[in-house]
């Protein structure tokens, strides 16, 4: 998945306009952290400062973030879930990015622009500072990137321009508190600028986006790229043996064949009474798992679910029962623009003349002028693989049977959500209307 959020720069003096992009790639699936090196390394400054050092926010800065990034995953999956864009598609993207990418936005935002950053992403701002908010995401970061799992990656890059002089307090933020790397490039050189980001990006997402950047403007001046990769093992893996092609149910009048997994097995599944939905926990080989959401009405899911139902459900997975469960291959990509989704949620000022990121720079008037966000997600027998920003869910009735073994079959739109056991916190958030799209 990435994210983009592209600026414009105006002089006062002038009247040539240049552009300032900033991209947010978050791909769940992608393998490791290459060492790509992009024309010349940026000077941050001391390099021994930041990275090594673990910035220990406190617990009650740690809880408040940790608690408005997860209600930050649910009100923003229902603003797209909303648009009519994405009426009858499937649904897929990486919050853990998003928010990432608008937190580093907001340490170059100041006065009101800030304030809609901060509000936005549900940060109290009588509780947290900014520099709370970047110690938290310092701490999340390098846990994220210390735990044993060889294919989970998250992080920043900054690619500057060299005729762009960001203050040097603003990039050492981002290195430090985002572990952004740093390039210097020649934008002015469009062609070449988009394939050194391109190669960049593929690597950090194990060739999942191999083609982030088609075409480059040249008067851009800078792209910061976050990014999330995993790529899990299911803990309990199916049989390739017993996948068969079966109908999924799109919706009253639809149906599509699909590649449908089976397997019986004990699993930790709950019945949510409130939301009438089905939830079914797969673990990874790792502290994360997927949760798979089978409601009987798929609006009273995404209209209800919020971070308590996620809690509660982790909470009383703890005993495993006998299914005989159904689930879907698939393969999906997707891709939003977030302008429209995120000035709904009252981010408003960073996409027009309003606009304060004078913590970027003085020099220039800097403003927003698209946010695109990317992910793709594969579901099969041995695991799954994502990147950022695709929905994919898929639902099949209630699924409880007294006798002798209840099966659970996913022929029907879902929601799916891939998450940290030991955190909550919420890597992927999707739904899967159609796995053949």
């Amino acid at each position: 998945m990435f994210l983009c959020l592209h600026f414009n720069q105006e002089k006062f003096t002038m009247t040539m306009r240049a552009a300032l992009g900033l991209w947010v790639l978050s791909a769940v699936i992608c393998v490791g952290r290459g060492h790509h090196q992009p024309d010349h390394h940026l000077g941050h400054g001391n390099d021994e400062t930041g990275q090594d050092t673990v910035a220990d926010g406190s617990a009650s800065s740690i809880s408040l973030v940790n608690e408005a990034n997860q209600e930050f995953s649910f009100r923003l999956y229902r603003q797209l879930a909303a648009h009519a864009d994405s009426q009858g598609k499937n649904i897929f993207f990486s919050p853990a990015s998003v928010s990432a990418a608008l937190a580093a936005l907001s340490v170059g935002a100041q006065g009101e622009t800030h304030r809609q950053l901060f509000s936005g992403l549900g940060f109290n701002s009588s509780l947290l500072t900014q520099t709370d908010v970047n110690q938290v995401f310092q701490t999340i970061l390098q846990r994220a990137n210390n735990t044993s799992q060889e294919d989970a990656s998250e992080g920043t890059s900054v690619f500057v321009d060299n005729r762009f002089k960001p203050k040097p307090e603003f990039l050492q933020t981002l290195k430090q508190s985002y572990l952004a790397d740093g390039f210097n490039v020649d934008f002015t050189k469009a062609a070449e600028s988009a394939d050194t980001i391109n190669k960049y990006v593929e690597e950090k997402t194990n060739g999942k986006i191999d083609k982030l950047v088609e075409s480059l403007d040249p008067n851009t001046v800078m792209y910061l790229i976050s990014y999330i990769y995993y790529k899990g093992k299911w803990e309990t893996p199916f049989d390739p043996e017993l996948t068969e092609q079966d109908d999924f149910n799109v919706d009253e009048n639809t149906k599509v064949s699909v590649d449908m997994m089976n397997m019986e097995d004990d699993f930790y599944t709950y019945h949510d009474r409130d939301l009438n939905t089905t939830v079914l926990q797969l673990p990874f080989k790792s502290s994360y798992s997927m949760l798979l959401m089978l409601p009987d009405v798929m609006a009273t899911l995404e209209n209800g679910i919020s971070p308590n139902h996620v809690t509660k459900w982790l909470k009383a997975l703890v005993t495993p029962r006998r299914h005989d469960v159904y689930i879907p291959k698939f393969s999906i990509k997707t891709s939003y623009n977030l302008n429209d989704v995120l000035t709904e949620m009252g981010m408003t000022d960073m996409f027009g003349e309003r606009a304060n990121l004078r913590g970027i720079s003085e020099e220039q008037r800097l403003a927003v002028s698209d946010v695109v966000h990317k992910a793709t997600l594969d579901v099969d027998e041995a695991g799954a693989e994502a990147s950022a920003a695709t929905g994919i869910g898929i639902t099949l009735g209630s699924a409880w049977f007294p006798d002798p073994v209840p099966v659970l079959k996913f022929n029907r739109p879902f929601m799916v959500l891939i998450t940290e056991r030991n955190t909550d916190k919420i890597l992927f958030l999707g739904k899967i209307v159609n796995p053949t799209i």
